[in-house]
Formats: structure tokens, sequence, C-alpha cells
């Protein structure tokens, strides 16, 4: 049976580093046999359908045959659409009135973090930021711009020890979106 799956891709196209196009992404995917396959914006954000439903023989998958067709490795993490949906409406700030949504944004974890070490995160929450630490994210909200918090995604990799990925809100509800709708 084929499900519909999120990927999201750590570090591909920022400050014209790791650069893939689209269009090449997309058909790298397809080569892998993916189906219905959908990419939003140029970060690495794909939408796709798989009759595989293990996720990290997906993750496995699709960061190899980037490094095999771009030449570079690339941190994956796919998410099903239920996930997804299980971490936007958890999202402690969704709802929060005094909150801007346009500050909002969530670090997919690849792994679950040791618990001793979210710890540590919250010591460099700055003035008027808030963070929310599960095993699957980390929610943020960065009123003075993601670019300058503290919370950003290299300190949350080297402190919780996982790789991850971060993206707006706005970005993870058209994804959400997306995925419900292929």
């Amino acid at each position: 049976m084929t499900g519909t799956y999120i990927a999201i891709l750590r570090g591909i196209n920022v400050a014209g580093q790791k650069a893939i196009k689209m269009v090449a992404l997309k058909s790298m995917f397809e080569g892998i046999h993916c189906n219905n396959v959908k990419t939003y914006i140029q970060s690495g954000n794909v939408i796709f359908s798989a009759a595989t439903r293990d996720i990290k023989e997906q993750e496995y998958s699709i960061s190899s045959a980037i490094e095999d067709a771009f030449g570079f490795p690339v941190p994956v993490i796919v998410l099903t659409i239920n996930t997804m949906e299980m971490i936007t409406a958890n999202n402690p700030f969704a709802d929060d009135d005094s909150k801007d949504p346009s500050f909002v944004h969530i670090t997919f974890l690849a792994n679950k973090p040791e618990d001793h070490l979210k710890e540590k995160l919250m010591d460099k929450i700055q003035d008027n930021e808030a963070c929310v630490i599960t095993d699957e994210v980390v929610y943020l909200y960065c009123p003075h711009g993601y670019g300058k918090t503290k919370l950003n995604n290299t300190y949350i990799e080297n402190n919780l020890k996982v790789s991850a990925t971060t993206r707006n809100w706005k970005t993870c509800m058209e994804l959400l979106k997306i995925a419900l709708s292929t």
C-alpha cells in the first residue's frame, strides 16, 4: 500500500552551498521509485508517495541518492502526514494571540534527544523568546528573527546531539496542505 510522505532536507540551497535545482531533485526522487513528487520552495521540501512504510529506510535511500546524484551528503528527515498533523496540532504557539506566527519555527529532530541534553537549550533563550522541546521537534518563538536567535539549527544539533532541520511555521503548514491534497 502506498503512503504520502514529507521529506525535509538539511542545508541545501543556503548561501550558495549544496545547490540543487528542484527539477533535478524531483527527477532524482522519481528515479528511486517515488510517485506524485512535488517540491515546495528551494530549501529542500519534497512531498511524495511511496510503497515502503519504513521511514528510516526512506531517509537512507533519499540521502544516498542525493549524494550519488549531486556529490554531497544531505541529512534527510521523512515524516508521515499523521506525524506532521500531530506536530502542527501540538504547536504551543499556534493559538497564542500574543505570538506573531511569522516568528514561529519548528526544528525537526532526526532522533529522540536524551532528556538531560534538553535542559542546556533553555539556557540560551533570549528576551521574549520561547522554546518547547519534545522528542520529535523543538518549537521556537523568535520575535527578534530567526537569524538573531542563539537557538539556531546548528546550536540545537550540537547540543541535543541529533541531526535536525528547521522550517518556519508558514512552510510547515503549506507542506501539510500539499501532502493532504496529494
